[in-house]
């Protein structure tokens, strides 16, 4: 067999050659304060209606539930850092703010594709037995990444890395091999509290701790139902996710723009105009997103997303269109609708 050692600084090589980042090796064993901290997030509701993180919570909470033959966790990271402070379109108010990942292309495809490049690698090399993933499946990935050295989780629950601040995407090789581990990441937080205050709709109760049925992302993606009434001024013009406890974080200060081509954005996706979202039947919607994140929720709460920065827009040029999705067939963007209708209209 050879060298662990070896084995570890030939996988680091393969892995920056496929365009990540950041690599390091954890074990596949976790503490029981993971566990802990997720048991707690379900015991109190944050999770929403993601009811998939409390069915598989007990995979979630350590990868050899989910498979135990696993030792090892390889962990990859791939830099997605905007070139500028997507804040500065929030006062586009006639424009959608789209959360910098979903600008280009799905990251889960793409991750993938290389991911299982560097699984191919492994077993051609230590024939050895493993398995891929790319946030759709139940694995911890950011403890795994804070654990294996990518960076910390910081108070907004989110990674920060040193070098690539907030704007990470995750990757992880579960595997039968016993390989050297990297050492966690320390927390290097201090007492900064800028990601909690950014947040516009106190989705943080405590530091470390995430409400996901307060957070814009959760309420723009996951959330298939009407927007709350109670948050829909503070949504402003964001209609996919939101990127503001990610921005604020001091950290970006080092960060740089991604490398990667296929992470840069669209441009009809950077600012893209409300009066031409509002117009998208679901045949338009399907053909605009194709090959983006943003096809995943679809047309309907996209649209409910859309006319909720309309009614937040002080446009009124927009009110006819808004006006014509009164009847539309979806009760949940005919209600939004309803809603912005009523916002433009006090404008006059």
């Amino acid at each position: 067999m050879p060298d662990q050692l070896d084995i570890r600084m030939r996988l680091e090589v393969a892995a920056k050659e496929l365009g990540f980042d950041q690599f390091g090796i954890t074990s596949a064993a976790l503490s029981s304060d993971i566990a802990d901290g997720m048991r707690h997030f379900i015991s109190k509701g944050h999770h929403g209606s993601m009811a998939w993180l409390n069915e598989r919570l007990h995979h979630r909470e350590n990868p050899q539930n989910l498979w135990p033959e696993a030792q090892s966790v390889v962990m990859l990271g791939m830099n997605y850092g905007p070139k500028d402070d997507p804040r500065k379109l929030l006062g586009a108010t006639s424009c959608g703010n789209i959360s910098v990942y979903a600008r280009g292309k799905d990251y889960h495809d793409l991750v993938k594709k290389r991911l299982k490049a560097l699984a191919r690698f492994m077993v051609a090399e230590w024939d050895c037995e493993l398995k891929v993933f790319v946030d759709t499946a139940p694995v911890p990935e950011k403890p795994l990444a804070a654990r294996a050295g990518l960076g910390w989780q910081g108070k907004h629950t989110n990674m920060v890395s040193r070098e690539y601040g907030s704007w990470l995407f995750l990757g992880a090789i579960y595997t039968d091999m016993e390989l050297p581990l990297d050492e966690p990441h320390t927390d290097q937080c201090g007492s900064c509290h800028a990601c909690i205050d950014a947040c516009p709709t106190d989705a943080f109760p405590a530091p470390y701790q995430i409400d996901a049925r307060r957070c814009i992302s959760y309420l723009t993606i996951e959330n298939k139902g009407p927007i709350p009434q109670e948050f829909r001024k503070a949504m402003g013009n964001r209609i996919y996710g939101c990127d503001d406890c990610l921005a604020a974080c001091p950290w970006n200060k080092f960060a740089q723009a991604a490398s990667e081509a296929a992470f840069h954005a669209r441009v009809e996706l950077d600012a893209p105009p409300l009066s031409d979202l509002l117009g998208l039947d679901d045949a338009a919607f399907r053909q605009v997103f194709s090959g983006s994140p943003i096809k995943r929720i679809g047309r309907d709460r996209f649209i409910r997303n859309v006319l909720t920065a309309a009614g937040n827009s002080d446009d009124p040029s927009l009110r006819s269109l808004v006006e014509g999705l009164r009847t539309d067939p979806n009760p949940v963007v005919a209600e939004a609708a309803d809603w912005a209708a009523g916002e433009l209209k006090a404008l006059q």
